[in-house]
């Protein structure tokens, strides 16, 4: 490890508390959008290749959950700036997963999932529990990256304990949720 591995704490500042704000209000209007979204019947016609953006989102969730082990490895193992990378690069993924989602929900209606028996209920178990989960996640994810870019690292460290694994859980079951509709998506 060099020096630039290893940065020194900071403590709170008025524009750490003026960040946490701004997540506050990220938190609540994502959900808020998304919610609206869904609800609007008359889709907005962007073009066939919308119909491709399920394939992209479960992309980005499979190469978030890789980021996230990678890095959760690296701090374990001291690489710092091997954690640093994979995190700031699965936050860019989940900004990437929300422009996809968004675009593919305001241009194309819902896809039903068509399985019966069991596995129905093992599909909505998944999916309902990513959902709620992802939404819990938003707020903690944010704060973490907005700790350790403000190297607040005591409190980083004590918020990704809960962050991470519920963030590796929405990413996996999205992997898992997308390769169990995948088969009912319009062709």
């Amino acid at each position: 490890m060099n020096s630039m591995d290893l940065p020194t704490p900071q403590q709170p500042t008025d524009r750490s508390a003026s960040t946490l704000w701004w997540i506050n209000g990220i938190s609540i209007a994502v959900p808020l959008v998304v919610a609206l979204l869904l609800g609007i019947r008359t889709k907005v016609d962007l073009g066939s290749w919308t119909q491709n953006l399920p394939h992209v989102i479960g992309g980005i969730n499979t190469l978030t959950s890789c980021l996230l082990v990678i890095g959760w490895l690296g701090v374990r193992n001291g690489k710092i700036a091997l954690h640093r990378a994979c995190m700031t690069s699965a936050i860019g993924l989940g900004a990437l997963f929300l422009v996809c989602y968004v675009t593919y929900h305001l241009s194309n209606p819902s896809t039903t999932f068509g399985g019966t028996g069991v596995i129905r209920y093992v599909y909505y178990f998944i999916l309902i529990s990513h959902i709620l989960l992802s939404l819990v996640v938003l707020p903690l994810v944010l704060r973490a990256f907005a700790f350790a870019w403000c190297r607040m690292f005591d409190a980083h460290r004590r918020i990704a304990r809960f962050a991470l694994p519920i963030w590796l859980y929405v990413s996996v079951t999205g992997v898992l949720a997308y390769w169990m509709i995948s088969p009912y998506y319009a062709k």
